[in-house]
């Protein structure tokens, strides 16, 4: 691929967000695009069909993720897909990408793993002696309602065991598609179960169009908000990435708007570029926005201790100096002004509700 200079064309999938597809890091070997005199490559390049997304079976034996990171707010994840089709540029979880020998780029975006069998690992997992439940994230890796989802129907798999366990958990989605599952959320969150949090990075359909392709848009999102507010399941939005110079101005129209329509818990995070997204996200800027390129990536080294990223816990979520700190007053101004808790508070959901049901009626549902 072109090596992502200022100004250098690069070629665009259309509905995809990557506009590149760097090589795994953990391969010796890589391939680049290379024009060898006949001036064609350009034009090969300009204009590509639709990238195709494929499907793999995942072979998982467990469903649960353990963590015990200091700057998130669970122990365990429940994950039914690896990678995510709504091609969102900025996305933490592509680097995970090369893990499966697979490219963060393009590849992560069209080239799928779903697990099958994560509601039944998921059952097996949590009837266990001596288990301790806790809310379980779903979506903290990759969105369980991506467009795959829809006919899968793994989350859904994955809501109908702890709705049956009365197992709490939290959601976080940048799709409309939680809306299918309302009758079990309704359910859960009569019993204080569950908590649904939105992801709202822009309000301009433009902006999203070309940063998250394949998400719903965000007026769908708010939509989605309204509607789950008003069946009386807890929800919140998650403005990010904010995103210096490109969409950190929109912040507190973000935030009236979430609240507007009934989210009542917010939070935020600042821009991650972590190991292949560093560049792939400069090819992104170069290709959709080649005249501030340069201010948007100096603005970030500004949050970043003169880097694009910082790993540090406790800072790697927020970022540091003038900029950010300001992004965060920003912040803590407008929660305050809406009445909003500034953290999704999982401790508040109810987990002394939890059962392992009967043998007899855990076998009726696998019938």
């Amino acid at each position: 691929m072109p090596d992502g200079s200022l100004g250098s064309p690069l070629p665009l999938h259309r509905g995809r967000g990557a506009v590149s597809n760097p090589p795994n890091r953990f391969e010796r070997a890589r391939t680049d695009a290379f024009d060898d005199g006949w001036g064609t490559l350009a034009a090969t390049l300009a204009d590509l069909p639709p990238l195709a997304t494929s499907l793999t079976r995942d072979a998982a034996r467990s469903a649960l993720s353990w963590n015990d990171s200091p700057d998130i707010g669970f122990d365990r994840s429940v994950n039914p897909y690896k990678g995510c089709e709504h091609g969102c540029i900025y996305c933490y979880a592509r680097p995970t990408h090369a893990w499966i020998g697979l490219s963060p780029g393009l590849d992560f975006e069209s080239r799928l793993m779903f697990k099958p069998e994560v509601a039944s690992l998921l059952e097996k997992e949590i009837s266990k002696p001596g288990y301790v439940p806790r809310p379980i994230a779903l979506g903290s890796n990759t969105d369980p309602y991506q467009p795959v989802e829809r006919t899968l129907g793994l989350t859904r798999q994955v809501l109908e065991v702890l709705d049956r366990f009365s197992h709490p958990v939290t959601i976080v989605t940048k799709s409309a598609g939680v809306l299918r599952d309302m009758d079990i959320l309704t359910r859960m969150a009569a019993r204080n179960l569950v908590q649904v949090c939105l992801s709202v990075t822009t309000l301009d359909n433009r902006l999203a169009r070309i940063m998250e392709p394949r998400a719903a848009t965000p007026l769908r999102r708010l939509t989605a908000m309204h509607e789950l507010s008003r069946a009386g399941i807890p929800v919140g939005v998650l403005a990010a990435p904010m995103i210096p110079g490109v969409n950190d101005a929109e912040l507190e129209k973000v935030l009236d708007a979430a609240h507007a329509h009934g989210a009542r818990a917010a939070g935020y995070v600042l821009l991650r570029l972590p190991l292949e997204i560093r560049q792939m996200f400069e090819d992104w800027l170069n290709a959709h926005m080649p005249d501030r390129a340069a201010r948007v990536l100096a603005l970030i080294r500004e949050t970043r201790a003169g880097k694009t990223y910082d790993p540090r816990f406790g800072l790697r979520q927020t970022g540091t100096g003038p900029y950010a700190d300001m992004l965060a007053r920003r912040f803590a101004v407008a929660v305050k002004r809406l009445g909003m808790d500034q953290a999704r508070e999982n401790g508040s959901l109810d987990c002394s509700r939890f059962a392992v049901p009967a043998a007899e009626e855990r076998q009726l549902v696998l019938l």
